[in-house]
């Protein structure tokens, strides 16, 4: 007699990790969706308006202009930082980055609410979909940085480049770290929001933007390990190394006087301190993400 067939047992498992397991991974693999929320939320922005996305380099063009007349000609005598306008516009791109990614992220979740509800998708492609959002108005930014710069006799180097992208990937990971995070908090608690308002207000001026690195080594007497511990303290730096250095009539003492020593390995530093600030807020998100649909009811 030939042997029984074996049974076949009916288990219960799910065809894939779910969302919480995978995290961020999870979100590029539904690169067409992420790409649609920030197409729609690009649209959103300048829905009704008759020039569009020309206006995302108007507004920076204007930005610049400013700080050119206040900061180039009506405080030109009173500082004596060269191209002090590229100096703060440069340093502006990083910090207008940041913040806006980290403020856009905290929403994020609360304002697509009804998505949220109804799409089967993972919970951290909104704050995701706002960074991308705020790095695509990098773009015209840089433009307009780029013809400052030209104009005033920029001299391009590898390693400012190479501290360019270091830069904007320290404000990158770390911006949507905390958009993780916040955003998840934000649905539990909506002063989270607020809070990340009067953070930015910090941020702004708790990096070299305003005013010149050395300034601080001079009033600290060079002790500025505290300072330099700010991932954004060296992503703003590495900006300004990037282009306004090179601006400047002497890039070499530039970057000798007014940078850090070891600025490469600083920013390494500060890449590695914001990639494990990611890691702790997708653990922190995962353990939220479960209860944000009934606390969005």
């Amino acid at each position: 007699m030939s042997a029984p067939p074996p049974r076949e047992r009916a288990v219960r498992a799910p065809l894939r990790p779910p969302w919480s397991e995978q995290g961020l991974l999870e979100v590029f693999q539904h690169r067409y969706i992420l790409s649609l929320l920030v197409r729609r939320e690009i649209a959103a922005r300048y829905q009704g308006s008759v020039l569009g996305l020309l206006w995302s380099y108007v507004n920076p063009l204007s930005q610049f202009f400013i700080y050119y007349f206040v900061m180039g000609i009506l405080f030109g005598r009173a500082q004596r930082t060269e191209a002090f306008a590229i100096h703060v516009f440069a340093g502006l791109i990083v910090v207008h980055f940041f913040t806006e990614t980290m403020n856009a992220g905290t929403r994020s979740i609360v304002r697509n609410k009804s998505l949220v509800q109804k799409m089967a998708v993972p919970r951290e492609m909104f704050p995701v979909a706002s960074m991308l959002v705020s790095l695509f108005h990098v773009g015209p930014q840089v433009v307009i940085l780029l013809i400052a710069t030209t104009l005033s006799g920029w001299r391009p180097d590898p390693e400012g480049m190479v501290l360019g992208v270091i830069g904007l990937l320290i404000s990158m990971t770390l911006g949507t770290a905390l958009a993780l995070m916040f955003s998840a908090a934000n649905v539990f608690l909506r002063d989270v929001q607020n809070a990340v308002n009067v953070l930015s207000n910090f941020v702004r001026f708790g990096s070299p933007m305003m005013y010149p690195y050395v300034l601080v080594a001079k009033r600290f007497h060079g002790h500025t390990t505290l300072y330099l511990l700010n991932p954004i303290t060296e992503a703003v730096l590495d900006f300004q190394r990037a282009f306004w250095v090179g601006a400047t009539n002497h890039p070499a003492r530039t970057a000798a006087i007014d940078m850090p020593d070891n600025l490469f390995w600083l920013s390494i530093r500060a890449l590695l301190i914001s990639l494990v600030v990611l890691v702790i807020a997708q653990s922190t998100f995962s353990r939220l993400e479960r209860r944000i649909p009934e606390r969005l009811l």
